[in-house]
């Protein structure tokens, strides 16, 4: 069962689910009632995911009723992050997302844009921003009114056991760039280098939400919404969307440190 709480001072909705399949059938409902809001302002509904499990999870819409209500003849999809390795490496978030959700729906092969496969670091951050500013020049992607970045309808993002968000990890140089729409990073104990999404870019979206999964990430979540260390130590504290709006979607295990009248339970430190 969904519950909702309001979070004033971080201006986000909290959504709570029993369950991680409770709260993958929310997450489907939240994604559909986006796009139909974003499809009756525009022509066209830009979507940004994630890897982890938001590509399994998205599968929901796969099936009815979203499968004929949606209309996916006007759905775009990006990535937040993506790992470089060849488009059909089974590690590429493409690749996950074709297996769990792409190929189960009728979105337009040329509306997927891929996120610079084909060549190494810097010059894939590159060539995925050069990709999107051409979406926002023919307005597929609006303009965000307040910086120059796009304005994506959606961005979906997972809580990782250390704060991080996108390919965004703590402390990370990266988390201070404000010109670029796209970086390409490495980080310690990752093997392959990763591209993302920059801070700017995903705070300029319309709409964020943060799925927070599995007792491997309470710790995670319940420092997220303690505000105690600086940002910086806490990438996902640092999602906070200029003039749009986020959510969380967090399962039971999530939130097994985090009290959910917003106070902080009790546990022993480690």
């Amino acid at each position: 069962m969904e519950k909702k709480r309001s979070d004033a001072e971080a201006e986000a909705e909290v959504r709570f689910f029993e369950s991680s399949e409770e709260l993958s059938t929310g997450l489907a409902d939240y994604v559909h009632r986006v796009s139909e809001s974003a499809l009756r302002e525009r022509s066209s509904f830009s979507l940004a995911l994630s890897g982890g499990d938001i590509p399994e999870r998205l599968g929901k819409l796969a099936s009815l009723p979203y499968l004929r209500t949606v209309e996916w003849s006007k759905w775009h999809l990006f990535w937040a992050e993506e790992i470089v390795v060849p488009k059909r490496h089974p590690d590429s978030f493409y690749m996950q997302a074709k297996h769990h959700f792409i190929s189960k729906v009728p979105i337009q092969p040329a509306h997927v844009v891929p996120a610079g496969h084909e060549t190494p670091g810097e010059a894939a951050a590159d060539g995925y921003e050069f990709s999107i500013r051409q979406r926002v020049k023919d307005r597929t992607v609006p303009a965000s009114p307040s910086c120059d970045c796009p304005r994506f309808d959606l961005v979906l993002l997972g809580l990782g056991p250390h704060s991080q968000v996108s390919s965004l990890h703590p402390d990370h140089p990266v988390l201070r760039e404000g010109s670029q729409w796209v970086a390409a990073v490495s980080v310690p104990g990752v093997r392959r280098e990763r591209l993302t999404f920059t801070l700017p870019v995903i705070n300029a979206a319309a709409n964020v939400a943060i799925v927070a999964s599995g007792s491997d990430v309470a710790r995670a979540f319940r420092e997220a919404m303690a505000d105690r260390r600086p940002p910086a130590t806490r990438p996902a504290q640092m999602i906070r969307p200029v003039d749009g709006k986020l959510v969380w979607f967090v399962d039971s295990g999530a939130a097994s440190l985090f009290s959910r009248d917003g106070t902080v339970a009790s546990t022993s430190s480690s």
